[in-house]
């Protein structure tokens, strides 16, 4: 009895061992991701647009580096508040990342009108993608040639041309606020919340006079022929747009664009966050998914997690000052 009870006592004591360490293991992130368990990408946008596009280019790279299946879930609504309040909300063991952009994921917690339930402090950045200047362009057989044409008419007279964004507080919307405010050029805003593909219908079938938008939305409609794009907003010429020049060039000092990444609700084990990090900057830097990104019009500009953060910060003090801008009643 003695040496059967020694023996329970070390069995017991063994498995006890062994459960310490298995959950110590899994509260690290040691042994993320679990063999059979699946992530979650969440993309706060619809499919088929550019955050989309960009996130299902490196999910096949990060299931390779990360030994798992990567699963994109289109979660579009309200200018990305209700995906990045689904992944906010998310438990933070890695398993449920998202693809961040701005302005939008800097710009709605900013606006107590949004009711956003996160801040910035409820995201933690693994990398960013892409940046995506902005741009103006008018129909091809419009008569103004050159951005300071299109900006002296639109001074002179304020709101006589309309033009497009992808909804309030967008991108575009702040692009015209910044353009507004540098320039004094006064355009009539029109927004498209379904995003940019409903906008570029409305230009293409000239139910608006600009088309405010991304280098990616505009490097095919370009190739065709579809629009004349005046200026870029970016310290420098587009490799996609290359006989574009920048706002700049033009003697106007306005740069606006989209900013995307990839984010993790804040929290994330340390271990889980550099595997999740290191399995992003492989896939954002991929070979084929760099050229893949050039082919659309997007521009690889890989920043660390970390750098990622700090940028973002940024972001939302280059924000603030404009918000007052898009807040008014177009």
């Amino acid at each position: 009895m003695k040496i059967s009870a020694a023996v329970a006592a070390v069995a017991l004591l063994a498995l006890t061992g062994c459960g310490a360490s298995a959950g110590a293991s899994s509260a690290t992130g040691d042994d993320f991701p679990k063999k059979g368990k699946s992530i979650d990408l969440v993309v706060a946008f619809a499919s088929g647009g550019a955050v989309d596009t960009a996130a299902r280019l490196v999910q096949p790279v990060l299931e390779k580096e990360l030994g798992t299946n990567v699963e994109v879930i289109n979660k579009p609504g309200a200018g990305g508040q209700i995906g990045y309040t689904a992944l906010t909300s998310a438990k933070p063991d890695g398993y449920t990342i998202g693809a961040t952009g701005s302005p939008s994921v800097v710009v709605s917690p900013l606006d107590p009108s949004r009711g956003a339930k996160y801040t910035r402090s409820s995201f933690q950045p693994l990398g960013r993608q892409v940046i995506d200047p902005a741009v103006i362009a008018v129909q091809p057989d419009n008569p103004y040639k050159t951005l300071k044409e299109l900006l002296d008419a639109v001074k002179a007279n304020p709101k006589s041309l309309t033009a497009s964004t992808t909804g309030l507080q967008t991108g575009e919307h702040f692009a015209l606020a910044q353009i507004q405010e540098t320039t004094g050029a006064e355009f009539a805003p029109v927004h498209f919340s379904e995003g940019a593909s409903q906008a570029t219908t409305a230009f293409l079938g000239k139910h608006v006079d600009v088309l405010v938008a991304n280098v990616s939305d505009v490097t095919d409609l370009t190739k065709q022929n579809k629009a004349r794009v005046l200026g870029i907003m970016t310290a420098e010429r587009s490799p996609s747009l290359p006989d574009v020049p920048t706002f700049k060039e033009s003697g106007y000092d306005v740069e606006a664009g989209t900013a995307r990444g990839y984010s993790a609700p804040a929290g994330l084990p340390d271990a889980v966050a550099k595997k999740l990090e290191a399995a992003l900057q492989k896939a954002i830097e991929d070979p084929e998914v760099v050229k893949k990104m050039n082919d659309l019009g997007l521009q690889t500009s890989y920043l660390s997690g970390k750098d990622y953060e700090t940028f973002w910060a940024g972001q939302e003090a280059d924000f603030k000052k404009v918000l007052p801008l898009v807040q008014k009643k177009d």
